[in-house]
């Protein structure tokens, strides 16, 4: 079963993913509010996939995936960065980091399905 972590410091977007996650039929997800509380998520419970805001204090989602990468037991965690608007720098970044996708808000559950379904495969 897919685990997923959806990280946003911003209750409403965080339970737009989730509604849209469970509309895919994706239940075995879990939530930071943080960059910092999901690198600490994930350390603690791996989960295929983490969904990362990219704007967020402590740690922005660029930074929770350079932390991500340098560590062996999360290195090869599916990532997905969701950002208000498609900035190429920042997407470029992403990937030199090791991003797998990335989705603009706002996107409707079929676009999310499409982008996690390029990561992991058919749902």
């Amino acid at each position: 079963m897919l685990r997923v972590l959806v990280v946003d410091d911003m209750s409403t977007s965080r339970g737009i993913l989730l509604q849209a996650l469970d509309t895919l039929g994706i239940s075995n997800v879990s939530y930071a509010e943080d960059g910092k509380q999901g690198v600490l998520s994930a350390r603690q419970n791996v989960p295929h996939l983490i969904l990362s805001d990219l704007y967020m204090p402590n740690l922005n989602g660029l930074q929770m995936l350079q932390h991500l990468r340098a560590e062996p037991l999360t290195q090869k965690v599916g990532f997905i960065l969701i950002t208000g608007r498609g900035d190429e720098a920042v997407i470029q970044t992403g990937k030199k980091l090791g991003m797998n996708n990335f989705l603009t808000k706002p996107f409707t559950p079929l676009q999310l399905k499409e982008c996690i379904e390029a990561v992991v495969g058919k749902l």
